[in-house]
């Protein structure tokens, strides 16, 4: 099975339902006419040079469609991030995969300030260009049976890849992760296993594309099972998506903790009775944001663990098996492995090492970067560069990444746990982020950036309660906000140069 024979089979499965409600244009999209609008556009498509074609869309219809089609006419998707530099990441898009096409609108470019450059496809230009002729072949051909469409467009195998998605670039330069039609499909069967999704569900879809979260759960999922997907392409419009919540009724919610505060933060009472599953992923859940969903709207957020490489869904806790704080256990299909940083040695529970992950969710590798690939694949396992433990009761949890562990003093102290601990002490509102920096002396040094300023020796005083001396941050630099991520995630790497800025 590909993915966009999935689409098919839900499209001749469900014609009449909606696949879009999208909320941005303010259009309702029926399966039916999302398979001719894929069936138009792949024609268009196939005719472009090169087997990479660029899309830089938002969570809408169109983008959704834009993706089918892509499949449809024999080509891989090359997903860009606009949210950060969209002319940027257009050209460093290009320098990794070789690509010249890039199909994105008007609109977001007006919105994310990136100016038209050559290659570029206007999808509305696209579309008014389409004559009646052409509109009338696309009809004709959606009509044809599931399985005839199916062999239509049988253009790649079950290894093949499905899309290139970029790491965050959080710490360092994106990566190309190359993810197949079976890394994607058999996630979505595991994951689907513990959550129960039927087409009956209600998809709130404001991810982005451009993110692993977005694309599996956000869109394959809800195409897999023939769900209605309730788009809006902007998430930081905290009130507006409140509101959609309310008036679309969504029976699911999944979201980044950042976006999760702020729905929560301009919702009324009532506004979330539509949601039977809430699912947050992506950063570490705090225990306040759990807290204030289930006494707020009786709603309990189900934290789960996921990395691009693996299409991304590692483990997640589930109505059945839930304990808050934990990752979850890992879903059906997948192994996880915790080995001992130094040794290599499989830890025991309890034990903090490495996460390691293999099943057929992992990718097929670093495009173009064969000792990158080489380095986190090793004998069938993927090495997440995470640090981790299982408990007693088989249940996950997350230590932080292996380069937010930082050696002072000879001991190896967790920026996670640091951050954590400070988070707890600030007032409701303030948001931190721990860093270290070079120290001529210790080799590193921890400095706090908070969005208001503090009482340091308060602070200090409180956290010594719980760390040890050399995990206390050496100093406080007050931001005016962190910078973050398309996906909402903090960007480490920024917030690392404007606390070295701020020393100088």
């Amino acid at each position: 099975m590909l993915l966009h024979q999935s689409f098919i089979d839900s499209s001749k499965r469900y014609p009449k339902k909606h696949l879009y409600i999208d909320c941005t244009t303010s259009q309702k999209v029926t399966y039916q006419r999302a398979l001719i609008g894929a069936l138009l556009l792949q024609q268009r498509f196939k005719q472009l040079d090169g087997g990479f074609l660029g899309i830089m869309l938002p969570t809408s219809a169109g983008g959704g469609i834009s993706i089918m089609a892509t499949l449809m006419a024999g080509k891989v998707p090359v997903m860009i991030n606009y949210s950060t530099g969209a002319e940027a990441n257009i050209e460093y898009a290009r320098g990794k995969c070789d690509f010249h096409w890039v199909v994105t609108s008007k609109r977001l470019l007006e919105r994310v300030g990136c100016p038209e450059k050559e290659g570029m496809i206007i999808l509305e230009d696209l579309m008014n260009s389409v004559d009646k002729a052409e509109r009338l072949r696309a009809a004709v051909l959606s009509l044809l049976p599931a399985g005839v469409l199916k062999r239509m467009f049988r253009n790649a195998g079950p290894d093949d890849n499905s899309v290139i998605l970029f790491t965050s670039g959080s710490e360092r330069d994106p990566k190309a992760v190359q993810l197949t039609h079976r890394n994607i499909l058999s996630n979505i069967e595991s994951f689907s296993q513990v959550f129960e999704f039927g087409p009956e569900d209600r998809m709130l879809a404001v991810l982005p594309y451009f993110h692993v979260f977005g694309l599996t759960v956000c869109l394959w999922a809800p195409v897999y099972h023939g769900m209605t997907i309730i788009s809006y392409a902007n998430p930081l419009e905290y009130r507006r998506v409140a509101e959609i919540i309310r008036d679309e009724r969504p029976t699911i919610l999944v979201g980044t903790p950042s976006f999760l505060w702020g729905y929560l933060r301009k919702s009324e009472n009532g506004d979330f009775r539509s949601v039977r599953l809430a699912v947050t992923g992506a950063d570490k859940c705090p225990e306040p944001l759990r807290q204030e969903y289930l006494k707020r709207h009786g709603i309990v957020l189900y934290e789960g663990y996921g990395t691009t490489e693996t299409s991304p869904v590692i483990s997640v806790n589930t109505p059945e098996h839930n304990k808050p704080g934990s990752i979850g256990r890992p879903i059906p299909g997948v192994e996880v492995r915790i080995e001992n940083y130094e040794t290599g040695e499989e830890c025991g529970p309890g034990e903090v090492g490495r996460i390691l992950v293999r099943g057929p969710n992992v990718m097929r590798g670093y495009l173009g970067d064969l000792e990158e690939t080489s380095m986190r694949l090793r004998k069938g396992w993927y090495d997440t560069g995470d640090m981790g433990y299982f408990d007693e009761d088989g249940f996950l949890w997350h230590s932080g990444r292996l380069k937010r562990f930082v050696k002072i003093g000879g001991e190896m102290v967790s920026l996670v746990k640091v951050e954590e601990v400070l988070q707890g002490l600030l007032p409701e509102g303030v948001e931190c982020c721990v860093v270290d920096v070079p120290d001529p002396m210790k080799g590193s040094r921890i400095v706090a950036a908070v969005t208001s300023p503090v009482n340091e020796k308060g602070l200090l005083k409180e956290m010594s309660r719980h760390l040890p001396n050399i995990a206390l941050p050496r100093r406080f630099v007050v931001v005016e906000e962190l910078p973050k991520m398309g996906s909402g995630k903090v960007d480490f790497r920024r917030v690392g140069e404007m606390v070295s800025r701020s020393s100088d």
